[in-house]
């Protein structure tokens, strides 16, 4: 979903654990094999230690998370915010390859 040529860290995808309703399982961090979730042993519970390692668009923890105490942006949120960058990366380009013309309409 995502452009491989945005910056990530700029593109908010990633879980959010709802603590309350964690019953502790490990199912997310047995599942993830992008290193999104860190356990946290003391407190038994998943913590999100690298969010952006969370592939774009995926929500797949979420599915098999049997409580449901996952969640993540919504995907209209995701998609304008994606198009918005798109944008700025374009108008970017842009400005770089003609310098002039982006002088010429900021007068």
């Amino acid at each position: 979903m995502a452009n491989s040529s945005l910056p990530r860290e700029k593109i908010p995808w990633f879980p959010t654990v709802d603590y309350d309703l964690c019953t502790g399982d490990q199912e997310c961090f047995k599942f993830c094999k992008n290193d999104v979730f860190e356990w946290d042993e003391e407190n038994n519970r998943p913590i999100v230690k690298n969010p952006y390692n969370c592939v774009v668009g995926c929500q797949a923890c979420l599915n098999i998370c049997p409580v449901q105490a996952i969640s993540f942006p919504d995907k209209e949120e995701l998609r304008a915010t994606l198009r918005r960058l798109r944008a700025e990366a374009a108008g970017q380009v842009a400005s770089t390859a003609f310098p002039e013309t982006a002088a010429h309409h900021t007068e």
